[in-house]
């Protein structure tokens, strides 16, 4: 454009009368406190733009407008438009304006102006638009995962992107919402800089290479060797601890470093390899763990020795490359002061590479013992046998062994402590065993109705707020709620009250499900053959039971070609290991009170069908939560807990299932959104919420009932969204056309009869625990 064309002086232009231009000046005549400061940024920006480019930042002013930004927020767009106005770039200005309307939506005013406030830090760091561009979006991601973070970063901005590239910034967003782990506590920590990992992160070295780049790619990696996706997690932050040093193993998960101090680039990237394929050659090669019995700290570092040696042999055996992705880590050198660390190294080194010259004795005796060992390699007693045998001898040289500052060479190795059963005074392996949540399954990418994307009104899960109890009961959490007819979401707009559990008589559950004794023996059988748990065909193995048609018709086509063909050509099957956990939400409102031709009413027929699932889940293991819920109006909406995930279902539970009674009303989308604050506190990778109701959301203050199923379909979403599967059970025909609207396509099953409930919600469960 040319820059020295008249500017454009601020009035009503006589353009078209809805342009954004008109819209925006005739709402700033009716704003006295801002139109001084529009006056200045509408002339400031005339001098380097045209009017269509003009016409297109109002409609981005008059956006934020639209979703209530505020005056502050409208302020601080326009210092962010003067200050990169000089560029004579339009689209930054109006990708700006987006991004804060979204996160606007999501997190509130005050993070949207925050963030338009940290822009002038972040163009100063990055520059290039497209830097900006991914910076917005991982703005935009924290104001949906992480409201009530994004103001507390936004302001610490400076200190956050001090390591300088985007990157990096995408790394410490990403792992601030994996350590938290939904855990709004460890957001709040992680993202204000008061917890340790998010220090270290901002300060590490330059030109490091951490866990949270590679993980796609070690996932891949560790795939192609083994033909098993390993369980790769990093360690979580903890402010007591200093950065891990080791991999670790725990069950079936590896936990890796976040980053290997001091190893920078390809070298990182090689030394993570190393560690992943070695961890999980003791998940595919080992078999169980030693009993810790009486053995001393240096008795177990060396057993961790020897069967480092022994699965490493198996594995290169297998897989020779192996060797070359082991070798360069084995640099410990006859030589150097003699203490026990050392020596450890040393025949660390002997053990795994046959050319290697040492003529101490200790060494010397550990790798006679293991060639002597080799016909039983795949006995992993002989690890014990030799550790045991090693660890007396150099007990008796009186070298020192200090177990609290050894760590394991070399340094591609895991700490060891995985392979061990330490009883109940199991340490935490590495520093922390802790099963994560996957809050997201790639799997299951479609909403609930139907859509394969969620449009960007989609909510995230509701957010709950703790506070204090008032006269009326223990009040643990408010939820916003979804205005329909405004099509704006009204944050704390909900009240979630505990109510203690009633005591019932337990034998009258008890006395129910004997008579049920015929279901009780069918789910017997159900639970017999969820036990064995499902087969996956593997397929492109190296062995296996059958030949893989394709593989080997590849195979061929690369020897018709000249190529090297894929040696694997076979063909096996697994069993799916089930992490399943279920949390089910029981609608105990007035309706339920109604009485069937048997004489039971609703409420007894639930309870029946809840005792049958929940002895069902018991024997299962799986670990299950059962909550009743009823409301009246939006500050009284009752919880009660029958039993918590972390409690075992006993006569105390029963005892409280008893005691429940029917009343008042059901405002379903606030007992969704509080089910999925509950069950998202626990381990599992999978979660499941089952709601059992008799009707469509209702209230005694709101007058429409599409408001309420509307806001518990958004609900729902918000539970998909956090990887949490929901599912509706409805008694009857009146509520099964809003809960399918709630709950989405094939996410409601409708109980004709009442009387069927127990057999029919058993068998739900069943089916899709086997997914």
């Amino acid at each position: 454009m040319n820059p020295a064309k008249q500017p454009i002086a601020l009035q009503v232009v006589a353009s078209e009368e809805d342009s954004a231009t008109r819209q925006l000046h005739v709402l700033m005549r009716q704003r006295e406190t801002l139109r001084p400061i529009f006056r200045t940024t509408w002339d400031d920006l005339s001098h380097h733009f045209d009017a269509a480019e003009l016409d297109a930042w109002a409609g981005a002013v008059l956006t934020l407008a639209h979703v209530n930004a505020g005056p502050a927020c409208l302020i601080a767009y326009w210092d962010a438009s003067r200050s990169n106005a000089g560029r004579a770039e339009i689209a930054p200005l109006l990708a700006a304006a987006q991004a804060a309307a979204d996160i606007c939506r999501y997190a509130g005013a005050k993070a949207a102006t925050a963030a338009l406030k940290a822009l002038s830090i972040a163009g100063r760091v990055f520059g290039s638009r497209p830097a900006l561009s991914r910076w917005w979006r991982m703005m935009e991601l924290m104001s949906r995962q992480a409201p009530e973070s994004v103001e507390l970063a936004a302001s610490r901005m400076g200190d956050i992107l001090a390591p300088g590239t985007i990157d990096a910034f995408e790394n410490f967003v990403a792992a601030g919402l994996r350590a938290a782990s939904g855990d709004k506590t460890r957001r709040i920590a992680f993202f204000s800089l008061q917890d340790e990992l998010a220090r270290r992160m901002i300060v590490r070295d330059l030109g490091s290479v951490g866990f949270l780049e590679l993980e796609a790619e070690l996932k891949a990696f560790v795939t192609a060797l083994w033909g098993r996706v390993p369980l790769l997690r990093s360690f979580p932050a903890d402010t007591a601890q200093g950065p891990q040093r080791r991999s670790a193993i725990a069950g079936p998960m590896i936990r890796m470093p976040e980053v290997y101090r001091g190893v920078q680039g390809e070298a990182a990237r090689a030394l993570f390899r190393a560690a992943a394929a070695h961890a999980q050659a003791h998940l595919v090669l080992g078999s169980g763990l030693f009993p810790i019995g009486t053995l001393k700290p240096l008795q177990i570092a060396l057993v961790n020795l020897i069967e480092d040696a022994r699965i490493e042999t198996l594995a290169m055996r297998a897989l020779p490359g192996l060797r070359r992705l082991w070798s360069p880590y084995h640099v410990a050198s006859p030589t150097g002061v003699v203490a026990a660390p050392t020596l450890l190294a040393r025949l660390a080194r002997a053990l795994f590479d046959d050319a290697y010259a040492d003529d101490d004795a200790f060494v010397a005796k550990g790798r006679a013992m293991f060639r002597a060992a080799l016909p039983r390699i795949d006995d992993p007693a002989i690890s014990r046998e030799i550790g045991m045998l090693l660890g007396n001898d150099l007990g008796q040289m009186r070298v020192q062994f200090n177990a609290k500052t050894y760590v394991v060479e070399p340094v591609y190795r895991d700490d060891g402590l995985g392979l061990w059963d330490f009883g109940e005074n199991a340490p935490q392996s590495g520093e922390v065993i802790e099963l994560p949540i996957d809050a997201m399954r790639v799997e299951r990418q479609e909403s609930p109705d139907g859509n394969s994307e969620p449009d960007e009104s989609t909510p995230e899960l509701g957010r709950g707020r703790p506070v204090a109890p008032d006269e009326r009961g223990t009040v643990i959490a408010r939820y916003p709620e979804w205005d329909r007819v405004h099509n704006i979401e009204r944050p704390e707009w909900t009240t979630v009250r505990e109510v203690a559990a009633r005591a019932g008589d337990p034998r009258s559950i008890e006395q129910a499900l004997d008579r049920a004794d015929v279901l009780r023996n069918r789910i017997g059988r159900l639970v017999r053959g969820v036990r064995i748990g499902r087969k996956v065909r593997l397929n492109r193995q190296h062995d296996g039971h059958d030949l893989d048609v394709d593989a080997m018709l590849d195979a061929g086509i690369a020897l018709r070609t000249g190529r090297e063909p894929d040696p694997r050509v076979f063909r096996s099957s697994t069993s799916v290991h089930r992490d399943l956990a279920a949390l089910l939400l029981i609608d105990i409102s007035e309706s339920t009170r109604d009485r069937l031709a048997s004489g039971a009413t609703i409420l007894d027929v639930e309870r029946l069908a809840v005792a049958v699932l929940a002895e069902a889940m018991g024997r299962l293991g799986d670990p299950f939560s059962l909550l009743a819920f009823a409301s009246d109006g939006r500050e009284d909406v009752k919880m009660t807990s029958i039993k918590a995930f972390d409690e075992p279902y006993d006569r105390t539970c029963k005892s409280r299932l008893a005691g429940l009674t029917s009343g008042l009303s059901t405002r379903l989308g606030t007992a969704l959104r509080h089910a999925g604050r509950v069950i998202g506190t626990t381990s599992s990778a999978r979660k499941l919420v089952i709601v059992l109701t008799d009707g469509e959301p209702s209230d005694i203050d709101v007058s429409d009932p599409l408001d309420l199923i509307e806001d518990a379909r958004r609900a729902a979403v918000g539970l998909h969204t956090a990887g949490i599967d929901a599912y509706g059970v409805v008694l009857g025909q009146t509520g099964i056309s809003a809960a399918s609207r709630i709950f989405g396509r094939g996410g409601a099953m409708m109980v004709h009869r009442v009387e069927e409930l127990p057999d029919r919600l058993s068998q739900l469960y069943f089916r899709l625990a086997r997914r």
